[in-house]
């Protein structure tokens, strides 16, 4: 009787365990879950914010708005272009890392530019806004070009895929045209 009340209470320990286990692991997808959708909600209203400040703000500070939207563009969409083919073609991870440190100067670029609209002195904003854009225009241009090399690339491999498919299929069409009639066999005859 003894053994089987400790052989009771450790399957409720295991149980208890096990449930904690599941309870914390449940807690932690949910906070990473919650982080990454609050994450996204602030960068969408940052998003709208830039767009409604390239409009109503005229002069260096709408200009510094535009400069962070083309940045946020150019790597947002190479990031989506890149991601969208990396499991298909192998050949794309190290145009993925050269995209991730990309990011990195982008990243910095933008906080810079944030500071920029911050900034209350507009004549230092006017005189740091021609190095800043130069800057942007260089990140964007490499995106743009990995972006477009990966487009290239997918729309290449797609080309090739399909005039093979279309000949394969005329080979076969034509063979499947092409038939010379069989002659039955000639069965032994009985008096042989």
């Amino acid at each position: 009787m003894e053994t089987a009340g400790i052989v009771v209470l450790l399957l409720v320990l295991a149980f208890l365990v096990l449930a904690g286990v599941v309870a914390i692991r449940t807690v932690r997808a949910v906070k990473r879950g919650v982080a990454r959708g609050t994450a996204q909600a602030r960068r969408v209203v940052e998003d709208t914010q830039l767009k409604a400040r390239r409009f109503t703000t005229p002069g260096p500070g709408g200009e510094v708005a535009q400069l962070r939207i083309d940045l946020r563009a150019a790597i947002d969409s190479t990031f989506a272009a890149l991601d969208a083919r990396r499991a298909d073609d192998a050949a794309l991870a190290e145009a993925a890392a050269l995209l991730s440190r990309l990011n990195d100067h982008a990243r910095a670029l933008d906080g810079e530019l944030k500071l920029l609209e911050r900034e209350p002195d507009k004549s230092r904003v006017a005189t740091r806004l021609p190095e800043l854009a130069t800057r942007v225009r260089q990140i964007t241009h490499s995106a743009d070009s990995l972006r477009w090399a990966a487009q290239d690339r997918a729309e290449h491999a797609t080309t090739d895929d399909l005039a093979s498919l279309a000949d394969q299929i005329a080979m076969e069409s034509a063979a499947l045209r092409h038939w010379t009639p069989t002659e039955p066999p000639k069965l032994p005859s009985s008096g042989e």
